[in-house]
């Protein structure tokens, strides 16, 4: 059956890949996005997370393009990267203020309709920075991190609609982000991986489909890391 789905940042990187993933399993499938253009054969909705006035607005056109919102993948995210000597108060701030404001503005505006269904699917696309910790991403890993205890507490809360809440954790991938790293950076990164590699987009966006579908309909609450191995036993 097709369901209403909602990927934020969805017209690149792994937010395309995984809004791809989730139409060829044949759900109607709508992104956010906050400049350039709509990924072609996807309903694009231009939208900024960091306001709220933005995400009620592309919730109601995505509501009446293909009905209420029953998925919502949590993905759009920034990095402002520096030492915390010569962070600056805003680089902290709009980087948590996106990240991880920007997914509890996202979660509140679809639980509601998902509430009155008794059922629904909230997946918060966080990092394995988040749990391990990076030089230089302080800001980045705390906003990542804040996703595992919002994710956790709105599983407790709303497990008794039928709502499952989870977070999928990438390592390392081949993005736009990954593609300003020199060589020497990414072959550093590539030996700190068992695996020995960068991920493909679409490993994570299987990994999104895979807890946003059916068959994980008792798995709430969780981190599932798809890292190659970075962040074990985290």
């Amino acid at each position: 059956m097709s369901r209403s789905v909602l990927v934020t940042g969805g017209n690149r990187g792994i937010g395309l890949a995984i809004a791809r993933e989730l139409a060829a399993a044949g759900d109607a499938v709508a992104v956010t996005y906050r400049s350039g253009e709509p990924p072609e054969g996807l309903f694009g909705v231009r939208c900024d997370v960091t306001s709220t006035e933005d995400v009620d607005a592309a919730f109601a056109k995505v509501e009446a393009e293909q009905g209420p919102v029953e998925v919502v993948v949590a993905n759009a995210g920034i990095t402002k990267d520096t030492l915390l000597a010569i962070m600056s108060e805003d680089s902290f701030a709009s980087v948590v203020d996106t990240n991880l404001t920007g997914s509890y503005r996202v979660a509140k505006r679809a639980v509601k309709a998902m509430m009155r269904k008794r059922t629904g699917r909230i997946v918060l696309v966080s990092s394995v920075v988040g749990l391990m910790g990076s030089a230089g991403q302080s800001n980045y890993a705390a906003s990542k991190a804040g996703m595992v205890g919002f994710a956790r507490s709105l599983a407790r809360e709303l497990g008794s609609r039928g709502i499952t809440v989870n977070v999928v954790s990438p390592g390392f991938v081949d993005t736009d982000m990954t593609a300003v790293l020199t060589e020497d950076q990414q072959k550093t990164i590539m030996a700190a991986v068992p695996l020995g590699r960068i991920a493909k987009p679409e490993e994570i966006a299987k990994a999104v489909r895979f807890v946003a579908s059916e068959d994980a309909a008792y798995i709430t609450g969780a981190v599932i890391p798809v890292d190659g191995g970075l962040g074990m036993g985290h």
